[in-house]
């Protein structure tokens, strides 16, 4: 890419499923190499200097690095025909004096589930693809408000994993390959926002997770993701799978990066029942401070306990690393036993919420070739044939027979008990936050609880595939764990490119 230099005019168009820029004759200052994986505070160190990087420039070498990249890893599901656009006012306003915040003129991607004005929003089905949306979703407009570029949309599983597909594929994006390793796992749903940021087409991505979502393809690209507690963003105008699980996440390549975000992306919605006693005002950067891990009590679980059974924690070399790095760092590690839930029911009321949830948003759409699961399922079917059965879950949740009122209760009891798997070694050892390796899975518990975890990478295995740490904590616990999780980060620095 050196000494390239991109036209500020060029222009977005749609060649069947594909997104082409096509350049014209107008000269923009060249975009160093190396610049796609500059930190959001160092892109704007740059943009504040005179002269300097242009929001222009920018978006333009993005977009071209996704033309030649992209096509080899089916990350980026559709670009934003408005984003040079919308760079050009954003360096206006820069040169005019007016500078909204430290995400200004910064290109995001945002995952396929968001509502976004003049593009599509499909969650990677093509039984979703019609009409534009009219709106943003309310998240959309905070990160507008705060100045960011919408570079595109980011592939995924195809309806959040809810067809049944694998990780990473979706009929109207084809299947996302992790930028380490072609034939690795990439992970979903939000597939396509992680590998995209390891592949440094975008400094920023938001994804969205109902379980395993944002947290799970972070971890296997080498990525920063928050899953953030359930209510503590508004989640209007997201497709939806389940309203006592959903929350969209901010996704990046350090922890800092994910707290501006969280800072853009914040604002409660007053409807939502989940949302009562949400912080407001937070300032996430605020602890991510030298010596934030000094004093902090981490537990880490040395076994799970699951019906009266005790079964024994065997962590990996890296997060045996990632222990001595919390620890060298002042961190007091406390070993405990983690509690599991009983989740054998977990997946059936998550797929009867799905039907409900998913018919009545179908039900709310206009201008696409379905309005109910039924509908999609028969699109399905006449696009793809029945030869194969290439939608076993949407089927499943279809035929979910339990009603609203036979759910609620099972419910909340089992998410209380999922909450105090998480909340009883916290209160008893008086903790910061928890820490495990990633490998164990604990994400599945503290997501189905509705509480906070962020992953971090933590370095590369005997494979060259990336490693991660996973921290977590109670409800509303983010300020204390971005600054565990950026404690680590800064003295670990295990962060690992692909050699793409």
């Amino acid at each position: 890419m050196i000494g390239l230099v991109y036209g500020v005019g060029a222009v977005v168009r749609q060649v069947a499923q594909s997104w082409v820029v096509d350049p014209v004759p107008a000269v923009s200052k060249s975009v160093a190499p190396g610049t796609e994986y500059l930190s959001v505070s160092e892109l704007g160190a740059h943009m504040a200097r005179p002269g300097g990087l242009t929001s222009v420039s920018l978006v333009n070498y993005l977009q071209q690095r996704i033309l030649k990249l992209d096509p080899q890893l089916n990350a980026v599901i559709e670009l934003n025909p408005d984003a040079l656009r919308t760079a050009r006012e954003l360096d206006q306003e820069r040169a005019s004096g007016k500078v909204r915040g430290p995400l200004h003129g910064i290109p995001i991607l945002l995952k396929d589930t968001l509502e976004t004005t003049g593009m599509q929003t499909s969650a990677g089905a093509f039984g979703l693809v019609g009409e534009a949306v009219g709106k943003n979703a309310p998240l959309v407009d905070n990160l507008i408000k705060q100045g960011v570029v919408i570079l595109g949309k980011t592939n995924m599983t195809e309806l959040a994993g809810f067809r049944g597909a694998p990780d990473g594929w979706s009929s109207r994006g084809g299947q996302t390959l992790n930028p380490h390793q072609a034939d690795a796992d990439v992970g979903g749903s939000s597939s396509g926002s992680a590998a995209a940021l390891a592949a440094g087409l975008a400094p920023l991505a938001v994804g969205a997770e109902t379980n395993g979502s944002i947290i799970v393809p972070a971890a296997l690209n080498g990525v920063v993701g928050l899953k953030p507690s359930v209510g503590l963003l508004d989640r209007n105008g997201i497709i939806p799978a389940s309203r006592r699980q959903d929350t969209p996440g901010p996704m990046a390549r350090s922890v800092y990066d994910v707290a501006l975000m969280l800072n853009a992306m914040s604002g409660r919605d007053p409807d939502d029942p989940h949302s009562v006693g949400a912080p407001e005002g937070v300032d996430y950067t605020r602890l991510l401070v030298p010596g934030a891990l000094t004093g902090k009590r981490i537990g880490y679980p040395t076994t799970f306990s699951a019906n009266g059974e005790i079964l024994p924690v065997v962590n990996s070399a890296s997060f045996t690393r990632t222990l001595e790095v919390l620890r060298d760092q002042g961190a007091v590690l406390v070993p405990v036993d983690m509690r599991l839930a009983d989740a054998s029911r977990y997946e059936e009321l998550l797929l009867s919420d799905v039907k409900e949830e998913m018919n009545a948003y179908l039900a709310k759409r206009r201008g696409l070739p379905v309005k109910s699961l039924t509908e999609l399922i028969k699109f399905n079917e006449d696009r793809d044939g029945t030869e194969t059965d290439h939608q076993p879950m949407l089927k499943e949740i279809a035929a979910s027979t339990l009603t609203p009122d036979q759910r609620e209760p099972l419910w909340d009891e089992l998410i209380e008990d999922f909450r105090s798997t998480v909340d009883d070694p916290i209160k008893a050892e008086n903790l910061d936050a928890m820490a495990t390796d990633f490998e164990t899975n604990a994400y599945f518990g503290v997501a189905a609880a509705g509480y906070p975890g962020i992953t971090v990478p933590s370095g590369s295995n005997e494979d060259g595939l990336p490693t991660s740490a996973y921290f977590f904590g109670t409800r509303w616990a983010e300020p204390t764990l971005l600054a565990v999780a950026h404690g680590y980060e800064q003295a670990a620095q295990a962060m690992v490119n692909p050699r793409l």
